[in-house]
């Protein structure tokens, strides 16, 4: 059980919703976007704060990260991708939005013939850090084309960890996300859909990683479909073996409802998290060590009415009372 998030507050008694009454909340984040593919500015109306954007041209993304105002803008920079691996195909991908790295010698991939000096992928991975990147993102589809082999992928994870960044990969096809877990990612940046992991490395993937949640697209895309059962099933077990998980949407990936997803976080219940672990999911400051890294110190989010950290006090679901957060100045609000 999570720490309570919430206090009850008030409103101010100036503006068009004086003296209501509800919850304060740390500032909610949407940890999976792609702001070149979506205009992010209109979730801060609804509920989100802070967005983290998993793959764009990182001069792009930087531009945008240092534009003042919400919501606030913490990102991983390119796609880095084995030599014709996905996305590097796409049509949607943004123009130097991939990286496209060989194989380090000796690895044991599909790209054998490919090789590359670690100079390479430290150089890929210190672009992204000269941009600004809080976090490195790798893409493993297998399903899509060639993916790196453990020890391009260990030499991708060694290059960042020395940088202080954490590694979060797009994990997709047969042994795409044993093969993160086994080569010490910190992050899913979608709960695995496409094969059932086994509980030992649900245990073992628990232990070190942070899992982005992104249900709500398997819904969309293939409605209750044994892909998200699938997904719901991984995430349900990580989550009883104490994986973190983060909210995340994969905003800009084709139509999804902006703001706070109540889907999203009804998915999320299937998979069993309660009421503080939404919450918790919602505020937790991920890829940054903490809440004040954000640099959102005079925001909050407010909820209006009983704490919805707390489960029976209202009869309104609780994702869809999450979906009417707002985010508002700190300053607004008197604690109760």
């Amino acid at each position: 059980m999570h720490e309570p998030l919430g206090r009850a507050a008030r409103r101010s008694l100036n503006g068009a919703h004086a003296g209501e009454v509800g919850v304060m909340l740390p500032p909610f984040i949407d940890h999976h976007v792609h702001v070149e593919l979506v205009d992010p500015d209109p979730i801060v109306a609804l509920g989100i704060a802070a967005v983290v954007d998993l793959g764009a041209s990182p001069s792009v993304v930087a531009a945008r990260a240092a534009r003042d105002g919400l919501p606030a803008v913490a990102f991983a920079g390119a796609f880095l991708t084995a030599v014709g691996g996905y996305p590097s195909d796409r049509p949607w991908r943004p123009e130097g939005s991939v990286r496209e790295l060989a194989a380090v010698a000796g690895g044991d991939g599909d790209r054998r013939d490919h090789t590359a000096l670690p100079d390479s992928i430290e150089a890929a991975v210190d672009e992204q850090h000269a941009f600004g990147a809080s976090v490195v993102k790798v893409v493993l589809n297998a399903d899509a084309g060639p993916v790196f082999d453990r020890a391009t992928l260990e030499a991708v994870v060694t290059a960042a960890h020395a940088r202080s960044l954490p590694v979060a990969v797009h994990a997709e096809g047969a042994g795409t996300a044993s093969l993160a877990i086994e080569a010490g990612v910190d992050a899913l940046v979608h709960t695995p859909w496409t094969e059932r992991l086994d509980d030992e490395l649900i245990a073992r993937a628990a232990a070190r990683q942070a899992w982005i949640s992104t249900l709500a697209i398997h819904a969309r895309d293939f409605g209750d479909s044994p892909e998200l059962a699938c997904a719901i099933d991984n995430l349900a077990r990580f989550h009883a073996a104490g994986g973190r998980v983060l909210y995340g949407t994969d905003l800009g990936n084709g139509e999804l409802p902006v703001g706070v997803n109540a889907v999203e976080l009804a998915l999320l219940e299937r998979a069993g998290l309660e009421a503080s672990d939404l919450v918790q999911a919602l505020a937790d400051p991920w890829p940054r060590a903490e809440r004040g890294d954000w640099g959102l110190g005079g925001i909050a989010t407010f909820v209006a009415g009983a704490d919805p950290a707390v489960p029976g006090t209202s009869p309104t679901p609780l994702p869809d009372r999450l979906a009417t957060a707002r985010v508002v100045p700190a300053d607004d609000l008197e604690l109760l």
